[in-house]
């Protein structure tokens, strides 16, 4: 019987991809195994690195289990919540609900070197915030236990306490996975902001410069929150957080600009072609600017009495122009074919008998005034003020102690960091103020800018006065207590605001704007997975048997399995999936036929055919599908092959 190869289920598995990658570059320093004589790779470096030999790097305790974390494959999948989602058919803006760390995981496939920013406010550490799991390698586990999804009382989260020994190494533990993972989401003009403050901006360059390279690191910016100051504070009364600022290849990343504000345009005028500004006087200065340096500089210009410049005199009253600085013969900035196709890019300014000549400074990106942005960011609108302002708006009411971050700063990271077709993600949503930043900025300058947006159900506890107002406010709209639903709610709320509806309903008929979402929950596979280690008992072997007997969930519906099999075969999930009838059967069509899935758990030979004459890239099937008929089986695999479909797959 011809056999039929299995749909892997498991996410990405980082370190063979790094092997591969390191192969096609040092093929030389593979052993037998798919090993690396490393001895060799450091020759292969033109390094003579000795044995024992002291060196500078980045060590804490935990960091060989953080490597380890890292290359565990999750084998959990994200589950379509449809009636938590607006717009999930046409929408390609994502909220995935679930513990980042797994969820980074299994986007690797998906999204890998696809992100072109991301923007993150991880916990800063306070010691209060902090909710992490003990044991990372049950990420999973505890994480469905956290979130209610697992009747266990065994949660293994707690805060990040300052008395705790290892209060510095946590943390680290917690961001070095994540980042890495993150790293690798990001393309190659990709770039990276993460918020933090303090506490934790130390550690964190240490990390940021260990995985994404010290020659990445574009900036660290001062960022004033409160221009007051927090007298709060010990001794100085705060004022600012900072922003960590990392490309994934310097080279490769083309930094947008900000919009100037009102004062400053007055500076700018228009005429037919569009903005512009005196730019820099046309005559040449500095020691290559005298005649005998650069002769084919030195010509004559005319003005004529309506301020046209011409290398001909038109009229016996046009004014000759000569490059001449206090006395000295100097040249002109541009040669005599750049004043010719100058397409009237410039100023003639009059001051008296005086005359001169500037260029025309135009936008340097996009048609509109705009600057290059300072390392130190502030705008009277970043305070925190502001981000508590905008929350209160959409919600009525202020529910979090530490206010959220304001829309007008994300927009300024975006306008840097993102181009108007981009994937943003941002792994620690909290209160979702990414996605209103980019849905403003989308409305703005017609941008179709789209988001991953990843949240932990973090529960919110009635008896904690902190907690308190956020708790009692998704009682009030019946939603679960979590921080995750608040930010859900946001979200719904302000693409209702930004779709111009008066009647509170969302408008889908503005079709520059996508203010919808598909929302995932983080969830254990569909697919019940064979544990290769296992204890060897007979009775546990046996066990295992009879789960396989019937290896899917029977709670799984279709759209669970179809989006657990697009999420593992490295489709992204606002792919496009079209239902189509074949042989009397249901067949998914991924991409406009780029794959085929059939989850019938009864299939025929005429669907088989008719699937094969489609001549997709790939097709997946249920292995129940052919539950008892190993002919059939058989005959699907020649049939495939007869129409050129290599990839066929059953699960």
């Amino acid at each position: 019987m011809a056999e039929v190869k299995k749909a892997d289920l498991k996410s990405m598995d980082i370190p063979e991809d790094k092997l591969r990658q390191l192969k096609q570059v040092f093929p030389e320093v593979f052993t037998e195994g798919f090993k690396i004589d490393l001895d060799k790779l450091r020759m292969a470096l033109g390094e003579n690195v000795e044995i024992g030999k002291e060196r500078f790097g980045m060590n804490w305790p935990g960091k060989a289990d953080c490597f380890k974390i890292i290359q565990a494959p999750s084998v959990a999948t994200l589950v379509p919540a449809k009636d938590e989602s607006v717009n999930f058919d046409t929408t390609e803006n994502l909220f995935i609900e679930g513990d980042n760390l797994e969820v980074l995981k299994l986007l690797q496939k998906s999204y890998y070197g696809k992100i072109r920013m991301i923007y993150i406010d991880p916990p800063y550490n306070t010691g209060k915030e902090f909710i992490y799991p003990d044991n990372f390698t049950e990420s999973l586990d505890t994480y469905l236990r956290y979130s209610g999804q697992i009747d266990d009382q065994g949660r293994k989260y707690s805060t990040n306490a300052e008395t705790d020994g290892r209060f510095h190494s946590k943390w680290i533990n917690m961001i070095y996975p994540r980042l890495y993972l993150a790293r690798n989401l990001l393309s190659d003009d990709g770039v990276i902001f993460i918020s933090i403050d303090d506490h934790k901006i130390d550690n964190l360059m240490k990390v940021c410069n260990e995985l994404f390279g010290e020659d990445n690191h574009l900036a660290t910016l001062p960022t004033v929150m409160n221009l007051k100051g927090n007298n709060d504070q010990f001794a100085f009364a705060g004022t600012h957080e900072y922003t960590l600022v990392f490309s994934k290849k310097m080279k490769s990343f083309n930094p947008g600009e900000l919009s100037v504000d009102e004062e400053a345009m007055d500076d700018w005028k228009e005429d037919e072609i569009g903005y512009y500004k005196r730019g820099a006087n046309l005559k040449a200065t500095g020691q290559n600017a005298p005649r005998d340096r650069r002769p084919n500089l030195w010509f004559p210009l005319y003005v004529s009495q309506d301020n046209k410049c011409s290398l001909i005199r038109q009229t016996n009253s046009d004014t000759e122009l000569l490059p001449i600085t206090n006395g000295k013969e100097m040249s002109w900035r541009w040669s005599k074919e750049k004043f010719i196709n100058s397409n009237g890019d410039v100023i003639v300014v009059r001051d008296g008998d005086s005359v001169s000549l500037y260029k025309k400074q135009r936008p340097a990106l996009g048609e509109l005034p705009s600057k290059k942005p300072k390392s130190l960011f502030y705008k009277p609108e970043y305070s925190s003020g502001n981000g508590t302002a905008a929350f209160k708006d959409l919600l009525g009411e202020k529910l979090f102690n530490a206010p959220p971050k304001p829309p007008m700063l994300i927009k300024d990271f975006l306008r840097i960091g993102s181009g108007k077709d981009s994937i943003i993600l941002d792994f620690f949503a909290g209160s979702g103020t990414t996605a209103q930043a980019i849905m403003e900025l989308n409305k703005e300058d017609e941008g179709k800018r789209r988001y991953i947006l990843i949240q932990l159900s973090e529960n919110l506890d009635l008896n904690n006065k902190d907690q308190k107002a956020g708790a009692e406010y998704c009682d009030s709209i019946g939603k679960p207590r979590n921080i995750a639903e608040i930010a859900k709610e946001r979200i719904r709320r302000f693409a209702t605001k930004v779709a111009g509806d008066q009647n509170g309903q969302l408008n889908f008929n503005n079709k520059s704007i996508d203010v919808g979402f598909k929302v995932f929950h983080l969830s254990q596979s569909n697919f019940k997975v064979w544990e290769g280690s296992a204890d060897p008992k007979k009775e546990v072997v046996e066990k295992q048997l009879v789960m396989h007997v019937d290896h899917i969930n029977p709670k799984s519906s279709q759209d669970d399995i179809l989006f657990e099999l697009l999420l593992k075969a490295g489709f992204e999930l606002t792919t496009k999936i079209e239902a189509i009838v074949m042989a009397g059967k249901t067949v998914y069509s991924i991409e406009g036929g780029l794959m085929l899935i059939c989850l019938e758990k009864e299939l025929t030979k005429e669907v088989v055919k008719a699937i094969a004459e489609k001549a997709p890239s790939r097709v997946i099937c249920l292995d129940k599908g052919f539950d008892g008929n190993d002919q059939l089986k058989t005959n699907a695999v020649q049939i495939m092959k007869s129409k050129g479909v290599e990839d066929f797959r059953t699960v």
